[in-house]
C-alpha cells in the first residue's frame, strides 16, 4: 500500500505542478503567454527540430494498413511518411463494431481521439485515483466470488472508476502511461480517429508508437500477421499483451490465482484479436440509471464546474498544497466539439469553425495537443493562414475541398483535392488554404500544441489588414487605390462566403458544361 501511494504522489505532483503553472499563466496575457510557454517547451525538445522534415512535395496520406479483430478493425496509416516524421505524429482509424470492447491497453505516446460516429463508453484507469463507483450486492445479483481463507462463497458488487460515456463530436485526451478501454453500446459502428504524439515529452522511449495490451492477443486476426515498423525500418515481430512476458508461477503468485486463470491473463490461446465482442452487457455502476433522461448534459456540466472551482481555489489560496489528486482524479478527458453554439468563427453564408485548446480543456497543456473542427458550405473558403507554433494534421470527415499549400520559398508544395478519409499534414509557418467542393467540407484537425496560434493573411485582422498602406504599395509596386482594396476588400474575419467573381466563374463553367 505504501509503494501505490509512494508512486502515485510522484506522478500527481508532476501533473499538478504542470497544471498550476498553466493556471498560473492563463491569467497574463494569452498571446505572449502561449509564444513563451511555447519557446519554453521547445527550448527543452531537440527531438523537435529534426533533418528528417523534407517537405518539398506534399501528398495525400490514406491507410497503409488494416488490422482485423472480432468485432471491428484499426487502420494505420504509415509512420514513416516524412510529413508525420516531421510532425512527431502518427494516425490511426478505429472501427468498433456494435458491442465490441477494444482491450485495456496503454501507450508511450499523448494521444488525442476524435469520435467520428457512435456512441460508446470510455474507461481509463488513472494511477493512484480511487475507485469512487461502488455497487451493492444487489446490482450484480447472481454473481458470486469464492475466498478460499474463509471456504466460502460470498456475493460481491464492483468498484471502479469512473466510466465516461462517449458520441459523436467528443474529443477524448488520453494521457501517455494510463490504461483504457471503449465500449461500443450504440446500435451502428463506434469509429474513432487517433492522432498520437510521439514527439510529447512524457514520452523518454524513441519515435516508434508501443501500444502495451493488458489483455487478449492482439496480433491474432490481423492480415499477414502484425507487423512492427520503426522509423526507417520494418521487420515482423510477434506481439501480445504484457502478461505473457512473464512465467506462469509468477502470474499466479502475484495476482493469488489458480494457474488456469493465471493461463487466461496471458491470452497466449485468444483469436479474437484486439477488439472482441461483449457476449452479455457489460455491468457498469453508471448515473444514468439514477438521474434519467439529460443525464449526461448535467453531468458534462458538472465536471467543468469542478474544474473551474479547483482552478479558483488555486488561484486564491496562497497556502502551500498539493491539489494535485482532485485535480487529476477529477479531471475532464473529453469535450465536445460538434456544437454549432459553440463555434468560434461563424459566417452563416460559408461556415463555422471550433477551436479546443488547454485554456477550454486544460488536460492537453499535459498532452502538449489541441484540435479544431471546421464545417465549409458550398464553394466556401478559408483564409490563407499558418500556424505560428504547431503542425497540422487535417482529416476529411466529409465531403472534400481543393487545398493549396506553399512553403517558405514560396513554392507550392500541395495543391489537391483532399476527400473523406484521407490526412494532410501542413508544417508550421506553411500557408493553407481551403475551398469547399459542391459538397461542402468538413474536417478535424490536429495541431502540436496545447495552445495554437494561428495567423491570417487575408480578411479582418490579418497580416495584411495590419501593415501600412504605404508598405502594401511599395513592396507590391502597386497604387494606393489597389493597396485599400487588397485590405479592405473582404471584411470577414476567417469563414470567407463565395466571392462574386467566384460566382460568375461558377456559372460559365457550368454554361460551359
Amino acid at each position: 500500500m505504501a509503494n501505490r501511494i509512494s508512486g502515485a504522489a510522484l506522478f500527481l505532483s508532476c501533473l499538478g505542478f504542470l497544471l498550476l503553472i498553466h493556471s498560473c499563466s492563463g491569467q497574463i496575457d494569452g498571446q505572449i503567454a502561449d509564444l513563451g510557454g511555447s519557446v519554453r517547451r521547445h527550448q527543452r525538445h531537440p527531438l523537435r527540430f529534426r533533418s528528417e522534415c523534407r517537405l518539398e512535395n506534399l501528398h495525400v496520406l490514406e491507410p497503409s494498413r488494416r488490422i482485423e479483430a472480432e468485432a471491428g478493425y484499426t487502420e494505420l496509416w504509415d509512420e514513416n511518411e516524412e510529413a508525420l516524421t516531421c510532425a512527431g505524429s502518427a494516425f490511426t482509424r478505429h472501427v468498433i463494431r456494435r458491442n465490441g470492447l477494444f482491450l485495456p491497453s496503454y501507450s508511450n505516446s499523448a494521444e488525442l481521439m476524435y469520435v467520428v460516429q457512435g456512441r460508446g463508453l470510455y474507461g481509463v484507469t488513472m494511477p493512484g485515483c480511487p475507485e469512487t463507483y461502488q455497487s451493492d450486492e444487489s446490482q450484480f445479483r447472481g454473481r458470486q466470488g469464492t475466498s478460499e481463507r474463509e471456504g466460502i462463497k460470498r456475493f460481491f458488487g464492483d468498484r471502479h472508476q469512473k466510466v465516461r460515456e462517449i458520441r459523436e463530436g467528443d474529443i477524448v485526451a488520453q494521457i501517455p502511461g494510463t490504461a483504457f478501454w471503449i465500449h461500443n453500446k450504440g446500435q451502428s459502428d463506434l469509429v474513432l480517429i487517433s492522432v498520437i504524439y510521439t514527439s510529447n515529452e512524457q514520452n523518454q522511449l524513441d519515435q516508434n508508437i508501443r501500444k502495451f495490451f493488458l489483455a487478449g492477443n492482439p496480433q491474432e486476426g490481423s492480415q499477414g500477421g502484425r507487423r512492427h515498423r520503426t522509423r526507417g525500418s520494418q521487420q515482423e515481430t510477434k506481439y501480445g499483451n504484457v502478461f505473457q512476458g512473464f512465467d506462469d508461477e509468477l502470474l499466479q503468485e502475484t495476482f493469488d490465482v489458480e494457474s488456469d486463470l493465471a493461463r487466461k491473463v496471458k491470452g497466449e490461446d485468444d483469436r479474437r484479436g484486439h477488439i472482441v465482442e461483449v457476449r452479455e452487457e457489460l455491468q457498469i455502476v453508471h448515473p444514468m440509471i439514477e438521474e434519467g433522461e439529460g443525464w449526461e448534459e448535467r453531468e458534462r456540466e458538472r465536471e467543468r464546474e469542478m474544474e473551474r472551482g479547483s482552478s479558483r481555489r488555486r488561484g486564491s489560496s496562497s497556502q502551500r498544497q498539493n491539489g494535485a489528486e482532485e485535480t487529476l482524479c477529477t479531471m475532464r478527458l473529453r469535450e465536445n466539439i460538434d456544437n454549432p453554439e459553440r463555434a468560434d468563427h461563424y459566417n452563416p453564408r460559408a461556415g463555422r469553425i471550433t477551436t479546443l485548446n488547454s485554456f477550454s480543456l486544460p488536460i492537453l497543456s499535459f498532452l502538449q495537443l489541441s484540435a479544431e473542427k471546421g464545417v465549409l458550405y458550398k464553394d466556401a473558403v478559408v483564409a490563407p493562414s499558418y500556424y505560428m507554433n504547431s503542425h497540422a494534421l487535417i482529416y476529411v470527415l466529409r465531403g472534400n475541398a481543393r487545398v493549396q499549400i506553399a512553403g517558405d520559398n514560396g513554392q507550392s508544395v500541395f495543391d489537391g483535392k483532399l476527400q473523406e478519409n484521407q490526412v494532410l499534414v501542413v508544417p508550421q509557418n506553411f500557408v493553407v488554404i481551403k475551398k469547399a467542393g459542391s459538397e461542402g467540407f468538413e474536417w478535424v484537425a490536429f495541431r502540436t500544441s496545447d495552445n495554437a496560434m494561428k495567423n491570417n493573411l487575408a480578411g479582418r485582422l490579418s497580416v495584411i489588414r495590419g501593415l501600412l498602406e504605404d508598405v502594401l504599395v511599395n513592396s507590391y509596386g502597386i497604387s494606393r487605390d489597389d493597396a485599400r482594396k487588397l485590405k479592405y476588400n473582404r471584411e470577414e474575419l476567417t469563414v470567407f462566403s463565395p466571392s462574386s467573381r467566384s460566382a460568375r466563374g461558377l456559372r460559365r463553367d457550368d454554361a460551359a458544361n
